[in-house]
Parts: C-alpha cells; structure tokens; sequence
C-alpha cells in the first residue's frame, strides 16, 4: 500500500544548480524571484534539491493550483518526499463533515511535520489549508501502528478507534469504519487506499492483510499499517469541559454542545472548532527553525484570503439571525487574518510570474504553446535543442503513450529511448514515464521538459478507481423484517425474521414468513432460493398459505406472458439472425488510444468495455445497455467502442438528445481521436445550411468516420456509405417515434446505449435477456455522495445555498421548469443575492443566444445558472456543484436523478435541495418520488432508482399495453423469472430448471449468531450454499468464511458439510434424499455392475432398488450423516478423471 517512493524526473532539478534566479534564492532569505507557472515545479524541486531548508512549504493562491502543484512535484522529488495538506472541502458552520481521507492527510502531515525523521521535503497547501485554525489536540496525534507478531490487545484497539473518531459497523466499506468480529478486526483507515483485516492470536497480530471491500477477502500481507483519526476534533478533556461552559454561556449551541461534552462523535462536530480553541494555532506555526515558507503569488493569496473571511463574516450574520445569537456580536472564525501568514515577509521567498523591478532575479523559463498540425513543428524545435547540447525530456502519461511518442518521434526522424528514472542527467533526448500537467524549457540550464500534454494538446487529471462498495448481487440484498416476499409456492407473504428452531432434536436456522389468515411458514435456510424479494405495487395481497389463489393469479400471468415472449423471441430471432459484422481483434493502435485515457479505469468499466468488445466481435449485430451512474465513465466505453469500429473502415453514428450535449461529445470524440487519422463531424441544429449539407455529403462519401448528432440523424434524407455501430446515449430522453427510426436503421448495426436511469421497458428487456446489459457501479475515486436536502420551499435556506458556492469560487444550477416565469424568477434572485453574477437559459431561446450563455457560464462569466430541466442531458461542468430544483414534485424520478447526477463532477462536496411548495398537498406517487430520491444518495444508485420507478410506475407492457397488474399480482422478480422461462422455451432453448433438492440432514448446522451477528450477512451465506453445485465452490465459501469472521465453529463445520452433500447430489442428479438416524434414501440413481459390487463391498446392509431407482444406505452408530455420505458416495461412484489427451 506504500506509495510509489521513486522519482521519474529527480536527476532534473539538480541541473539548476547553475540558475542565477535559484542560486541568488539560497543565498538570500528574503528573495523575490520571477517565475513563469509552467517552470514552477522543477524551480522548486531545485530549491528543495539545493537547499538545506527542511520542509519547504509551497502556498498556492488555490486548492486546485496546489493540487497541480503536488501532482508534478511527486515526479520531481518522489512521492515519499512531498506532501500535500489539504482544506477541508465543507464550509464554516456547515453541519457536515469533511472528508475523512481529508481529515486523515491533514493529520497525517501535523504528525510527520513533529519529527525531523519523517518530515517531508516539500508541503504543499492552498491559502485556505494554511489560515484554517488547527483543532485542538491535533499535534499531539500520534497514530495507532500494527505490525505481524506484535501485541494488541483488542478491546483496547476497539476503544482506541472509537476515540479516533472510527464507526463500528457489520461490515467494513468506507474510509473510517471498521469492524470486530470475535479475533478479526477490520479497520479502514483514513489514509489508506484499501481497508486492512487485523487477524489476532489471543493478543498477537498473527496475520494483517489489505481485503477488498467488493468480496471482502483478503487480497495480500502487510508488513505494516498505520492508522490516523478519522476525525478532527479529538475529544480531550479540555475539549469536554469548554464544550460544558458554552451551554451557559452561548444557550443556542446547547444540542451541540451537550454532544460535546458527553464525548459523543456527530457529523459535523468539526464546524464547531472555533468555539473551542483559545490559541489559534496555523501550520506554519509549528514548523521546525529549518522550514521556508514560499509564497506564490502573494497579493492573490491576500485577495483571495480576503475574500475568504468576508464569506465567512457574511454566513455568520446569515447565521445569526436563524440561530438567534446577536449578529453583532462577532463569532470565532474558523480562518484566521491573513496578516497572521503575510506580515512576517522577512523570512519568505516570493514567487511571481513577472519581475517586481530589473533587480529581481528570474529563472528565464518558457512554456511550448499550442501544438499544430502533425507535430513536424515541435520535432523540429526538439532536434534544434539537441543540436545545442541541451537535455531533452520527454515525459509520458503511461507505458503506452510513451510507445506511441517514441513512434511519433522517430517518424520525425528523432530517436528517442524510453529513459529508466535516473537516466536522464546527460544531454540528448529521452521518454520516460512520468504523467505531468506542464513542461518548460530552461535555456540557462540547457534543459527541456515536454510533458504530454504539450505534444496532444490533452490536459491531464489525476485520478484513480476508489475500491468499489460491495454490491449485493443478491435478491436479499435488502431484505429486512417487514418486508414482502414471493414463495414459488405458495405466494407474496410477509418476512418476519430469521429464527432458530430444534426440530426433531436438530438445531436450525429458518425464515419465517407470514400469511393471510395468521399462517406461518418456516422456511429451512438451506432452502432459501423458493424465496424472492416482493417488488411492485406499494402494498400487495398477501396470499393464503396453501390456497388457490397465487396458482390462479400465476397462470393468468403465464398466458400474458406467453403473448409477450413470442414478440421478443422475433425481435430476438431478427438480431440473432441478422447479418453484422464481425469486427477483428485489438490493434496496436486500440491499446495506445485506450493507454491515452487520462483517468484509471474502474473494475466495472473494465468488464463492460471487454463485453462489447467480444459482442462487437460475433458475426451478429450486437444489441447492449451500458447502465452506469451520471459521470461513471460510459463516454469513455463509447469512445473505444467507436474506435474500434472506425479501424475497420465503419463509420459510427453517435445519437444524442440535446444540442448542447451533441457538441460536448464532438469536443470529447475529438479529442480523444486526435493524432489519428480520423474524421469527427458534428450534426446539430447549431451548423448553418452549408456546413449541414457539407457534413451530410462526407457521411454519403465515406469521408466522416463519426458524427455525433440529435435525432437529426434520423431525418430521411440521412445516408451513410458504411454504417458499423449506433450508440445511443441518454436512451430515456428518446420519444417512441425515434425508437422506432432508430429500429430502422438498427436491424445490421451494432447498437450500444448509454443510461443512467433507463426507462423500464428497456430494463426490462435487459434483465430478461433480450438486450444484454452492463452495470457500472464504482465511482470515480474523489466524487463523493451528493448531500440531498428535500423539503418544502424555503427562502432563506436556497440564498444560503448560493452564498456557501459562491465562497467556494463553485457555480450554482437553479431549476425553474416555466419559460413563462422564469425571467421573473432569476429577477428575484438578483435582488436576494445581489453578489452573484445570474443567467438564464431554457430551450425556447435561438441556438446561438443558448449556446453562448452555456459557453458563458461553462467558462465562469456567471455564477448562477437560473434554467429549465434542459441541463439534465449529460453537459459535464465540473464546477457546479449546488442544485437547487423549485418543483421537484412535477419531475420524475428518472429526471430528478439525473438533474442531481450534473453537480459534484470534480470531486467537491456537493449539494441538492429539491424543494416543493408549502402549502400543497403532494400526490402519493410525487411523495414516494421524492422519498426515493431522498433515500438513495450513494453514488451508484440509478440502477436502484430505476428499478423503483418500474415499481411505482409498473413497467407497463414490455412492447406496449399496460402489464403492471401482472407485476403487482406475483411481484417483479418472478415476473422476470416467466418471461425468461417463456422465451427459452419458444427459441427452442432447454430451460434450466433448478433441480431442487430435498435435503433434511439430521444434525445442527446453522451459522451461531455470535459467529456471523448480522442477519443480512447471514442470509446472503445460506443463498450462497443453497446455490453450489461443486466442492470448489464449498472450499471457495470456507475460505471465505475463515477469512472474514475467523475459525469455524461445529455447527458451521456441520453446514459446509450439509453443503458438500448438496454438491455430491448435483454431481450424481440426486434430487431427493431422505436422511434418518439409522439409514439413508437416495433416488434416482442407477448403478453400473461395477458399482453394484463396490456397493456389497462398502455397506453390508445396502440395498439398491433398480426398479424404484432408489439406494438405501445405513448409517453407522456415531457417525455424522452428512459426513459419512460425503465419503460414502464418492468410494461407490468415484469422480471420473477426465481422460488424457
């Protein structure tokens, strides 16, 4: 888990020992030095090089410049050797808490900054990091450290964890959480990249591995774990007894402060640090005598830091009133004065990007401009600055684009090898990995940097895949006490729990399901798959225990649903039997285009680019839904997929619902193809009549490879030479006539469609297998779930909203769905917030007014955006980050999801309020609409949002008339379940009928509460065993089972056992064993002569009767059953070995 400590580009930096603008710098304590941005970071690695100064700290006027900063000082210096302090992202008086990663690197830094040991070379920090007033207690951190064969005790690491501000939960997911179960602890700490499993041996840590929070298994051994708070605010005694003397003293804090001194951990507890500090500590005061502070930009910084405590000063009067506190009274602030950091200027050195006077000293430095055409500019330039001895650099993203660089250059006639780290002092050229934002050219120093962005013109992002939540794959996923659920047999019944009952002497775990009328079924856990989750109505009837009345309401079904197989099956057969094409394997130019991909794939993405890749491969069209979550990357799927096709000499047709949305794909497309020989053209209402008619004529030709456009693509008078792939995306904002236009086209094209929230009837021909479909459910590393905030309207709490954005320099989408009286609206607002900058735009405006209020506000003129739900069509601003929607109850749930979908892309915190008026009655479904979207804030959760839209709305008739009351009648997931089954049988298909067998073992083998305490883990296990068909799928769940909740006690041991029997049944076709204390029935099973002789000789009183098909076994005294016929059956009828080749 250690970050990668090398430094690709660290034989660089000493190269400007010669510099006079550093060298004058290290010799005086107060120097200001003029420095273009672009050379900033190798100037301040040469700095940290040259110097004996130790930690040097780098304050950037912003977050996101010390973000960069960061990213390219790691190439510079190694990652060990830099480090990067962070603001928090919530604002003061915000009830939320930041980031616990934040809140750990913060502690983190404060922690190495105390020993010179482990002190960074380099801190860098945005002004706000640096003015923000250090909580109490927080330098005296010092972490928890676990490594194999050392002494924990574990009650002790419980309680230390709790202090650490850690939650205990069942199962470990998040940063700052962990678990106890018996010898295991789970902890995910705050800094760490994945969670950690500390395994004990009485008190020694006999085992510490890193597991994966999907499956929870562990993946591989550490030899150490360091685990910082997950919180800022450590609860001391002083912090307990300051928190006991503001109830009387500021009486409207009391909730909070109550909390407070009972030590209670609370989100958002971290707001209220001001009040309970007396010495403002900042971070430069705690520096060593060695440390410098460099300032960049330094009259930004004041600006910026101004701008900071006027916000703040502002919110707390906002704040005042609603808290009734005097506003004139002045309240802590979290940020101190900036004078505290800037007074002092004798000891800094100054960074700006002009010179103050001729005397200041500049390292003369240069960036690389704009690359034009194929390059050849640039090659020449580099083979000009070779000519004269200088150092050239080149520095890749990755493995594969430094390849393609060299290609690019050698093509130019310049050689370039791909460089180790370390190798790259001498002069001449050479690649080497090491992603950069910016490179620069040091005429001084004879050295260029070229970071790949200067060749492609592509700005990089930093980013990495954040290890997956677990997705309960399970219909159980959700199941709780309460709840309906649907028995093959005998109907939708009411769950009531799992129980443990001793039936005939033997111990069980069983669900207990109710019925009309007061019946009660048991349910024994090793038959648990009759059982399925109820989804459709709100409420349905319950059936009575083996009545007449589910068979009835399941046959009326059946005939509905034969109707509706047989119009799949022949759209299926049409698909199946068209004639596509069978595009060909990866090329060496896929796998460079895809290396480009500044972003590291998800495990989801991953999986879903592979299926369409072997689906784009078959002789027939492809048909595939990609369902992934707003921002999840299905742009990128689409990007390969059209790739893939243009190489082959297809054209690909990208169909998109809106104007605006069309031209940011065309930028995306554009981009992500250029240095290829690719044409991408885009086809929307904002081209004049010449450019259209251009456009239409290339498509005929063969010319454009892609265009990207709106359902002008399916005028009539579209034609294309070779049409080879249609991708769809935001398929729900489709009418029924472009569907059907789409059909059109579609019978021999592959089609691949994006949604986050799909309509119903499209899911539903995913999930019964007409349409295949890929999930993606793992959000990008640094997006955080969206704090959604619905209620009735109110004022104040909207313009609060807006001022908290403005503080954070974010933008606000404010959703007001009447043209009529929007331009009142936004007049309101101006006189509310008079600060911020307000523009509107709905879809009744002319294209040219639309598109440059868009472009307006996408570059940062306005702050607010006042429009209609025309935002909700995939437009990627990463700067919004507020949502406010004044009538979320006329939306649908679709619609309010992917509204909330537009705001927290660049990994801010960010804010929805769905508001409806205050004086209207909500109708049931505008209610449960709202409820939902309330409830399911996790990032990930649109392919959930759908599935209960097609609860409360029904999915109506897959291809057409109303079908609800046959979902509501036997609930959505066998409704499914008959479709499928139908449309098998018309292909002509076997249907995989679950052999269901009866296994009644006569011995305790259940799952002991104290071994797995959680009831939802427990039945997700029984599914589990319910469901082998095999001993490797046995010795998988052991392993598991070790791995995650410790040695197995008897009546586990006893249950993988009942699970071995089950796998023996599968391998045999037993379907029907009847188990006694005395003897066992098995049937059917035939034995072979062979086998008849083994049978005499293994069991004296076996009998096998041929003409029943039936063996009965006895069962030795003191025997376990299950054990001995586990044994019993694989001596009598041994597993053949597959024959030799």
């Amino acid at each position: 888990m250690a970050a990668d400590t090398s430094a690709p580009l660290g034989a660089l930096p000493p190269l400007l020992r010669d510099e006079p603008g550093v060298t004058r710098a290290l010799t005086e304590p107060q120097a200001r030095l003029a420095i273009v941005e672009v050379a900033r970071p190798i100037s301040i690695a040469a700095l940290a090089s040259l110097s004996n100064r130790r930690p040097l700290v780098v304050a950037c006027p912003t977050g996101a410049m010390a973000g960069q900063m960061y990213d390219d000082l790691c190439q510079y210096l190694g990652a060990d050797a830099v480090a990067h302090f962070p603001a928090w992202e919530t604002l003061p008086f915000e009830r939320v808490s930041p980031a616990v990663e934040t809140m750990g690197q913060r502690l983190e830094v404060l922690w190495r900054i105390g020993d010179s040991e482990r002190c960074p070379k380099v801190i860098v920090a945005g002004v706000r990091a640096l003015l923000q007033k250090l909580g109490p207690g927080t330098i005296d951190v010092e972490p928890i450290v676990i490594r194999p064969n050392s002494i924990v005790d574990p009650d002790q690491l419980a309680a230390q964890l709790v202090e650490f501000g850690y939650r205990r939960e069942e199962l470990v997911e998040h940063r700052g959480e962990f678990a106890r179960r018996g010898a295991i602890v789970d902890v995910y700490p705050s800094t760490a990249d994945a969670p950690i499993r500390i395994d004990l041996w009485g008190d020694e840590v006999d085992r510490l591995t890193v597991f994966g929070v999907n499956d929870q298994r562990s993946i591989g051994d550490l030899d150490q774990a360091t685990i910082f708070p997950a919180r800022e605010l450590i609860q001391t005694d002083d912090v307990r007894d300051r928190a006991n003397n503001l109830i009387a003293t500021e009486p409207w804090g009391r909730e909070q402060w109550e909390r407070l001194a009972e030590g209670a951990q609370f989100e958002g507890m971290e707001s209220w640090v001001p009040w309970l500090i007396d010495d403002e500590l900042l971070i430069t005061d705690i520096l060593p005598d060695t440390a410098k502070v460099i300032l960049i930009e330094p009259r930004r910084m004041r600006d910026r830091a101004a701008d900071l405590l006027a916000e703040e000063d502002d919110l707390a009067k906002a704040l005042a009133s609603t808290w009734a506190r005097d506003p004139s009274k002045e309240f802590p602030r979290l940020h101190a004065a900036s004078d505290r950091l800037l007074a002092d200027g004798s000891a800094f050195w100054t960074i700006d990007s002009t010179p103050e006077s001729p005397n200041t000293p500049a390292v003369q430095a240069s960036g690389w401009g704009p690359v034009g055409g194929d390059g050849s500019g640039l090659a020449a330039r580099l083979a000009d600055l070779i000519r004269q001895g200088y150092t050239v650099t080149v520095a890749a993203d990755g493995a594969g684009s430094a390849a393609r660089l060299h290609e690019i250059l050698l093509d130019q006639g310049l050689d370039f090898p791909i460089a180790r780290a370390g190798a790259l002092a001498k002069p001449g050229g050479a690649i080497v990995v090491a992603p950069l934002h910016r490179g620069c050219t040091l005429p001084l120093a004879k050295l260029a940097v070229v970071a790949e962005s200067d060749l492609t013109g592509r700005r990089r992002a930093h980013r990495k895949a954040r290890p997956r939540r677990r997705q309960g794959t399970t219909t159980f996923e959700d199941l709780k006490t309460g709840n309906y659920v649907v028995h093959h047999q005998h109907g939708v019944g009411h769950y009531e729990g799992m129980v443990k009952r001793t039936i005939g002497g033997v111990e069980r775990d069983y669900l207990l399901v109710g019925y009309k009328g007061g019946d009660k079924l048991y349910v024994p856990s090793d038959q648990i798959d009759t059982l399925r989750q109820y989804v459709g109505g709100e409420a349905p009837t319950l059936h009575r225990l083996g009545g007449s009345d589910f068979a009835k309401a399941k046959g009326k079904v059946k005939s509905a649903v034969r109707e509706i197989a047989q119009e799949l099956v022949v759209l299926y057969q049409t698909r199946v039997n068209a004639v596509g094409h069978a595009f060909g394997i990866d090329t060496p130019w896929q796998r460079e285009m895809e290396d480009a991909f500044p972003f590291v794939e998800t495990p989801d993405q991953r999986t879903a680019i592979d299926d369409i890749k072997s689906d784009m491969e078959r002789p027939f069209p492809m048909d595939r839904l990609v369902c992934g979550d707003v921002g999840f990357g299905k742009t990128e799927i689409a990007v390969r997929a059209a790739f893939k096709a243009i190489q082959e000499g297809k054209q690909v047709a990208v169909l998109a619902p809106t104007t605006l949305l069309v031209s940011q794909h065309g930028n995306t497309f554009a981009d992500r193809f250029a240095g290829y020989p690719i044409r991408v053209e885009v086809l929307s209402r904002f081209l004049t009549n010449a450019q259209a008619k251009k456009v239409l004529e290339g498509m005929r030709d063969g010319d454009v490879d892609c265009v990207i456009g709106t359902h002008r693509l399916l005028a009539a008078d579209i034609r294309f030479k070779d049409l080879g792939l249609l991708v769809v995306d935001e398929e729900q904002r489709f009418g029924v006539q472009h569907k059907e236009l789409i059909k059109r086209i579609k019978t021999n094209v592959d089609v691949l469609t994006l949604s986050a929230t799909p309509i119903p009837r499209t899911l539903e021909m995913s999930l019964v297998g007409i349409r295949d479909l890929s999930l993606l459910q793992t959000p990008p590393a640094d997006r955080q779930p969206i704090l959604t905030y619905v209620g009735e309207y109110d004022e104040r709490v909207a313009v609060e909203a807006i001022r908290r954005e403005l503080l954070r320099e974010g933008q606000v989408f404010w959703v007001h769905n009447r043209v009529r009286s929007i331009d009142t609206a936004a007049a309101r607002l101006r006189q509310l917030v008079p600060e911020a900058r307000i523009a509107v735009a709905h879809g009744q405006m002319d294209e040219g007014t639309l598109e440059q209020v868009v472009v307006d506000f996408w570059e940062g003129r306005y702050d607010v955006l006042v429009c209609t739900t025309i935002i909700e069509s995939g437009i990627d601003m990463p700067t919004v980050n507020t949502l406010v929607v004044e009538r979320a109850d006329l939306l649908g749930l679709g619609q309010m999801h992917q509204l909330r979908g537009r705001v927290g892309r660049s990994g801010s915190r960010a804010y929805a309020y769905l508001f409806h008026p205050q004086d209207k009655v909500l109708t049931e479904e505008a209610y449960e609409r709202l409820k939902t979207i309330g409830e399911a804030t996790d990032l990930g959760s649109g392919f959930k949002i759908a599935m209960r839209d097609l609860e409360i709305r029904g999915a109506g008739n897959l291809l057409g008339q109303a079908q609800s009351g046959h979902i509501a009648a036997v609930g959505y997931d066998l409704y499914c379940q008959m479709v499928t089954e139908a449309v098998a049988e018309m292909k002509g298909e076997p249907i995989a009928t679950r052999s269901e067998i009866k296994l009644d073992v006569p011995t305790d083998a259940f799952l002991p509460v104290d071994y797995v305490s959680k009831e939802g883990l427990r039945l997700e296990a029984y599914r589990r065993l319910a469901d082998v068909t095999s001993h490797e799928q046995v010795n998988d769940i052991r392993t598991e089972w070790e791995d995650r909740y410790g040695p197995l006690p008897g009546p586990a041991e006893a249950l993988l056992m009942v699970g071995r029997l089950r796998a023996e049944c599968h391998r045999l076709g037993v379907v029907d064993m009847q188990i006694t204390e005395q003897q066992a029935r098995l049937a059917p099973i035939d034995l072979k002569l062979s086998a008849s002789t083994r049978l005499k000789r293994l069991s004296k009183g076996a009998i096998h009767k041929e003409d029943l098909r039936q063996l009965v076994v006895p069962i030795p005294r003191g025997h376990d059953a299950a054990t001995f016929l586990v044994g019993f059956l694989q001596e009598l009828l041994p597993v053949e070995a597959p024959a030799s080749t």
